[in-house]
């Protein structure tokens, strides 16, 4: 994951406006934000994703 994506992350949670678990509002909160790196990441890397939210790392 690179810094870019993570900072979207971050900047999505940071809202509080969905659980970060729910990854379809997540991505759809990133498309509307202009978060195109998210988005892509989201498709290809669920699980690394799921791992970050859960643990930090990335």
């Amino acid at each position: 994951m690179d810094e870019r994506v993570k900072e979207q992350i971050l900047a999505i949670r940071d809202t509080g406006l969905t659980n970060m678990f729910d990854v379809n509002t997540v991505q759809r909160m990133a498309y509307e934000r202009d978060f195109y790196e998210l988005v892509l990441y989201l498709e290809d890397h669920r699980s690394e994703y799921v791992k970050f939210i859960l643990t930090g790392e990335a």
